[in-house]
């Protein structure tokens, strides 16, 4: 499969870098770039990327409101974008996590993982270690109060899903819920993606940054 990308990235030599590097790689195809959000929303749009590798900084229409335009469209809910940050806990990555991103790359990173984690979330997989997106959400979390709202909101979900939204939101995967539930990591994943699509979240990510927007777990639980 040929996973085709869209750079969106005010800086031309940041674009350039990743271009290179992609160009590079067989199965990896650079479609169209974007200098800002309103840009990035309307190359979405026109070329229905797999993966989009959208900064956050930018002029005008931030990375942040075009994620939020993209994940809104229910014509571009295949769209998978990938937030390029300078800095790993970052309150912009968290907003970016909240609005639709399946996750986030530093603008360091090593070309391999670069490859391998544009592969991952066209695939449909998480991206990220899961204690990784928890140290991101939590860090912020601690900055506001649970929703009011939020026990209504997971009403939806049945005991064992919430329990296992939980384990998410504590950084494990299938298979690890799986052992500490006693069921098969299928079932497991079975129960994430109910609860995904019960809660209207797109991945694993927005499933975590939820867990702790509606208080069903708190900062510092382990």
């Amino acid at each position: 499969m040929t996973v085709r990308i869209v750079l969106a990235d005010d800086q031309t030599v940041v674009r350039a870098g990743f271009r290179a590097l992609l160009d590079l790689t067989d199965d990896l195809v650079v479609v169209a770039e974007a200098a800002d959000g309103k840009q990035a929303v309307e190359t979405v749009r026109l070329t229905r990327p797999d993966v989009v590798l959208m900064d956050i900084r930018m002029p005008g229409v931030d990375g942040i409101e075009a994620i939020r335009r993209i994940a809104a469209d229910p014509d571009l809910d295949a769209v998978r974008v990938l937030v390029l940050t300078t800095y790993q806990v970052d309150a912009y990555v968290f907003e970016a996590l909240r609005h639709g991103a399946a996750g986030f790359l530093l603008k360091d990173v090593e070309p391999d993982e670069l490859r391998a984690a544009i592969r991952a979330v066209a695939d449909g997989r998480s991206l990220l270690a899961p204690a990784v997106t928890r140290a991101v959400v939590e860090e912020f979390a601690r900055l506001k109060a649970p929703e009011a709202a939020g026990r209504e909101r997971l009403a939806v979900l049945t005991a064992r899903e919430r329990e296992v939204m939980a384990l998410v939101a504590g950084g494990l995967g299938n298979e690890e819920i799986g052992a500490a539930l006693l069921m098969s990591p299928l079932t497991a994943k079975t129960h994430v993606s109910r609860a995904m699509t019960k809660l209207g979240a797109r991945d694993r990510a927005q499933l975590v940054v939820l867990a702790y927007e509606t208080g069903l777990v708190r900062p510092g639980e382990r």
